[in-house]
């Protein structure tokens, strides 16, 4: 999963970038509204966190121009205002939550998974296809009940596949969801070693990683 994170206090963006890359999200951090909008122009995310007052302007304006424009992405405000009309008028434009500063990151990682699973209209954390589970909070996979050793990408690769399962997901969005931008060294072709790992260790279940060349990889229960 891919966030944006919009937040100029350096201390507070970079502790949310590594407590969400811990996790599992790909992140890309905006210092101003005018970077945000750069960021935005050619990424899609699956989250943003944003901060209400920037350098250059009002995060809460930004939200609405996305919301004016069409764009239904879970935003979740940041704010260091205590008033409750300030946090009104967040979620009057258009916010899916907020978390007032100072907050504990492992609030901030829960909101933004909640808000994540009300946009896929799941109930709860743990994510399932035939004999496959995932527990992208326990950061557990399990085939059978059985538990399953993955590294940190290869769970946030099975959590973008169980998103969409079924789906033909190509290279490309696995790679926007598996890496963030200060990651341009790494190239769209170690999505292929990933899928390959992740396949080997889901080769005991009911559940297949199909190749669609050309087009990408699909997630889905075998036939029978």
């Amino acid at each position: 999963m891919r966030v944006l994170i919009v937040e100029d206090t350096s201390d507070v963006g970079d502790a949310v970038v590594a407590s969400l890359s811990r996790a599992g999200f790909a992140c890309d951090l905006a210092t101003t509204l005018d970077n945000a909008g750069d960021f935005l122009a050619v990424q899609q995310y699956d989250a943003l966190v944003l901060d209400i007052s920037l350098p250059d302007g009002d995060g809460r304006d930004l939200l609405k121009q996305l919301r004016g424009g069409g764009t239904r992405t879970p935003v979740l405000m940041l704010t260091a205002e205590f008033e409750v009309a300030a946090r009104v008028e967040a979620l009057n434009a258009g916010a899916d939550d907020y978390l007032v500063k100072p907050f504990d990151l492992r609030e901030l990682e829960a909101r933004l998974r909640v808000l994540l699973r009300r946009e896929k209209g799941q109930a709860d954390n743990v994510m399932t296809l035939a004999d496959l589970s995932l527990d992208p909070v326990g950061r557990t996979a399990r085939v059978g009940g059985a538990p399953v050793q993955m590294t940190r990408r290869e769970l946030a690769l099975l959590n973008l596949m169980l998103s969409h399962p079924g789906q033909i997901l190509s290279k490309e969005r696995l790679f926007e969801g598996l890496f963030s931008f200060d990651r341009a060294e790494v190239g769209t072709n170690t999505v292929e070693l990933y899928v390959a790992r992740l396949r080997k260790k889901l080769a005991g279940s009911r559940v297949e990683i199909e190749t669609h060349r050309g087009l990408g990889y699909r997630l889905d229960a075998k036939d029978g």
